[in-house]
């Protein structure tokens, strides 16, 4: 059984609002070269590569999708 408890390794507070801060977060989050299109480039791309690195672009492309959980 898992008990999962995210907590932030720094106190995070947020005094105003920031347009370009959110603009920046939103390209990361699903833009062109942000965490989620890379993880799924490495994990379309193990469909068509030989067998043996296979894994490696599994690993790589998990290890994308934390990025993007993390954020």
């Amino acid at each position: 059984m898992w008990v999962y408890d995210k907590k932030l390794q720094y106190p995070v507070r947020v005094s105003k609002c920031d347009p370009m801060m959110a603009k920046f977060l939103l390209e990361q989050y699903g833009g062109a070269d942000g965490e989620l299109a890379a993880a799924l480039r490495y994990l379309n791309q193990r469909y068509s590569i030989p067998d043996k690195v296979i894994g490696l672009l599994t690993d790589i492309g998990t290890e994308e999708l934390v990025h993007h959980s993390y954020m």
